[in-house]
């Protein structure tokens, strides 16, 4: 996959072309990209996903501070990258460019630029300033520039719409076996392994403490999680707690991400960690001891290894 940070030098071959933010590249996105390459495949063409950087909410609400990503851009690159895609567009979201109406962007991106011979889009495309543009407008323009254009319905699961949406509000609910079932893949969270109060380690559970590598990435709800942890390409099973650690901690008021890996001996310190999220065991709670903790921690991980090992062997 080529991947293009303008349109100076882009050179396709008949564009199939598809627009959006694609965040987390899930199984409804896989529909558009299917197609995509389908008809790619039938006319001599190549595929185009056409998406922006950075989000534009960061861009046209900067002070918005509850913007949650399912994937980096690195991750974004990686799964369309996958999916088999030839060109990949990351086009600079500006306000100069938000301004442009959508027969502005039509005109002077798709045809004079991208050379579009077609355009496939989701059931609920809108695009061009202030998400004027319809598809019934993106048809017009479709007739007078001489593209083609594919309206695709939306992807159901059980009768479920799949969206960003669905698969956050799964996440932030801990219900990590539906977030998994809508994205294709398991979530992924990337960090470094931060120096902590090494608490853990006083009660026989040494954790590594995690900071995400991108600020509007999506963490899942508080709760103990079973985990695989992947650390300079060996891969670790492990249970993660995303909380307050409400047990030590009486006027908690700040989340940590820490994870306690099994088999592991070592120092973890300035790692980088990629943490992949299996299943959900428990929320977090207080004990009235660190005694009753500890009994609990044995218990989640003899559950953590059950789900690690059985999503092994699946």
């Amino acid at each position: 996959m080529r991947v293009y940070n303008d349109l100076k030098n882009i050179s396709v071959s008949k564009p199939v072309v598809t627009i959006g933010t694609f965040d987390g590249v899930h199984l409804g996105h896989h529909k558009v990209l299917d197609k995509l390459k389908d008809i790619a495949g039938e006319t001599g063409g190549e595929s185009v996903v056409f998406t922006f950087y950075p989000h534009p909410r960061q861009v046209l609400t900067p002070d918005e501070h509850n913007l949650r990503l399912l994937t980096t851009l690195e991750e974004k690159i990686e799964l369309l990258d996958q999916a088999g895609i030839d060109h990949l567009v990351i086009y600079p979201f500006t306000l100069e460019f938000a301004k442009l109406s959508y027969s502005e962007f039509v005109k002077s991106v798709l045809v004079d630029q991208i050379h579009t011979s077609t355009l496939v889009v989701g059931y609920d495309h809108r695009f061009g300033k202030n998400r004027e543009g319809s598809y019934d407008d993106l048809k017009k323009c479709a007739d007078l520039y001489g593209f083609d254009i594919v309206k695709l319905d939306v992807l159901l699961e059980n009768e479920v719409n799949i969206s960003s949406t669905r698969i956050r509000n799964a996440l932030e609910s801990g219900d990590i076996r539906q977030a998994t079932r809508y994205l294709g893949y398991h979530y992924t969270l990337h960090g470094r392994v931060v120096e902590g109060q090494q608490l853990g380690r006083t009660i026989g559970f040494p954790t590594a403490n995690i900071e995400s590598s991108e600020v509007h990435k999506l963490i899942p709800g508080y709760g103990v999680y079973a985990v695989f942890a992947l650390i300079e390409g060996v891969r670790y099973k492990g249970m993660m707690n995303i909380g307050t650690r409400p047990t030590f901690n009486n006027n908690a008021d700040k989340r940590s991400i820490e994870v306690n890996l099994f088999d592991f001996e070592g120092h973890l310190y300035g790692s980088g960690i990629t943490l992949v999220f299996v299943d959900k065991i428990r929320d977090e709670r207080k004990f009235p001891d660190k005694d009753a903790l500890v009994r609990q921690l044995y218990l989640d991980r003899e559950q953590s290894n059950r789900i690690l090992d059985a999503e092994q062997t699946a």
